[in-house]
């Protein structure tokens, strides 16, 4: 588990890309995030690049360019990789690797580099203004969690008051395998999904365009080393196979879910779209942010294989989500998003390394590139809920917008954007950046 700060997180440090040292900057030098991208409509190959400030960090132009010149044996692995159109082959490598090219990176994009350096770095970047993004990593499967008691609890409410939180919740982290071919980057437009409903009342199910559909707000776990089919990653090397944390979210339609997910789970409710966000901030980017994990006393502790020393002095992070809303008449009209909720991952009752030593005790292989759903991160108050389900209290109770506008549910033309940063004083700020996903009307 890393939780060492080292110089990378010192908040004195300053980039020579002016926009990075800027007051509520997510992308500061003590962050760097990775990702995948291209100049708009260029028809380049996607590469892969690191964010600093309004601009791309291109690893491949930084190569030519001399840049990594007196790169060491670890670094010159870490920056082959890197020079791809996806980032799987770093994720493959060790968290050791992915920490000395962060060094390497940090050193170079400073504000007291090597002027001979410094002459050269312009080259090498590229303004977010003028890109556009990739998946971060060719996705081969996709795990999706349920770790928020609270939104497990509220939606527990709904559907079986007498019992909202089923007794294995607390003993085991639930999960199921989602559809890896329908996650796109943000800015994802995608139609309004058809599936089999069954109205109040009704004794034989129509097939129909969903009309109760939904965000979810997540947080995504982006693999990297993985492990030999038949072995099981444990806790105290949970952490070492995670490459970072990205934004996720799930799109759900609530009435084809309602319908379908008994016996087994989820089916067509979830397979249509979810979007991630397209920079992946590292665990090492996250160490002053890092909190204890909590198990209330009265509930279950868990069993051994989920349990650690480590889990429970830092095995939580502490950062904020939000979740904004933008209409289409708010788009005509030029209104900004309306933020609908704020929560907090710190919240999640399993831990990202919870997640890797539960999906793997059987023996499953994770690959690099593999991603896992948190699940929906809501907070213990109403107005921290993580799903319109939550917040409309399954439809019953309209959500109103600044602009006069309820919503229920997420209409044709709404846009949902999510995003996620950490801040404290004495700490840089770490931000994850935005997705974004906008409802287009069903097809005919």
């Amino acid at each position: 588990m890393n939780t060492l700060l080292n110089e990378t997180h010192d908040s004195r440090l300053r980039s020579s890309v002016d926009s990075a040292n800027l007051p509520g900057a997510d992308f500061t030098l003590q962050n760097l995030p990775f990702g995948v991208f291209r100049r708009r409509g260029s028809g380049e190959v996607f590469r892969v690049g690191v964010a600093i400030g309004d601009q791309i960090f291109d690893i491949e132009a930084a190569l030519r360019g001399g840049l990594f010149a007196q790169a060491d044996a670890l670094n010159a692995q870490a920056i082959a990789a890197a020079c791809s159109d996806s980032l799987n082959a770093l994720m493959a490598l060790s968290a050791p690797a992915w920490s000395a090219l962060r060094l390497t990176l940090s050193r170079l994009l400073r504000s007291d580099a090597p002027p001979a350096l410094a002459a050269r770095l312009p080259a090498a970047l590229l303004a977010q203004s003028e890109a556009e993004y990739a998946l971060p990593a060719r996705i081969g499967d996709y795990t999706d969690f349920y770790a928020s008691i609270h939104h497990a609890t509220a939606v527990g409410k709904l559907f079986r008051p007498e019992q909202p939180l089923l007794p294995n919740y607390k003993w085991v982290p639930i999960g199921y395998h989602g559809r890896a071919s329908s996650i796109a980057v943000s800015g994802q437009q995608f139609l309004r999904p058809l599936g089999q409903t069954l109205a109040a009342g009704a004794t034989v199910p129509v097939l129909a365009p969903t009309k109760r559909l939904d965000y979810e707000l997540e947080v995504g776990i982006f693999i990297g080393a993985g492990n030999a089919i038949g072995s099981a990653i444990a806790m105290r090397d949970a952490e070492s196979h995670v490459f970072g944390l990205c934004l996720l979210n799930d799109w759900s339609a609530r009435d084809i879910q309602a319908w379908e997910y008994q016996p087994l789970g989820p089916f067509l409710a979830k397979n249509f779209a979810s979007t991630i966000s397209p920079w992946i901030v590292t665990l090492e980017a996250l160490a002053p942010y890092r909190t204890a994990w909590t198990r209330d006393a009265a509930d279950p502790q868990p069993l051994p294989y989920l349990d650690s020393d480590q889990l429970r002095a830092g095995g939580g992070f502490d950062v904020q989500l939000e979740v904004l809303l933008q209409t289409a008449s708010m788009q005509r009209d030029g209104l900004p998003p309306a933020r609908v909720s704020l929560s907090n991952f710190r919240y999640a009752y399993w831990s990202v390394s919870q997640l890797i030593a539960h999906h793997t005790v059987g023996g499953c292989n994770l690959q690099p590139g593999d991603l896992l759903g948190s699940g929906t991160q809501s907070g213990p108050t109403p107005e921290q809920a993580g799903s319109l389900l939550e917040l409309t209290a399954g439809g019953k109770n309209r959500l109103t917008l600044p602009n006069g506008e309820t919503r229920l549910f997420l209409e044709d033309g709404d846009t949902v954007a999510m995003r996620g940063w950490a801040e404290k004083p004495g700490c840089a700020r770490i931000g994850f950046g935005e997705v974004a996903g906008t409802i287009l009307p069903p097809r005919a």
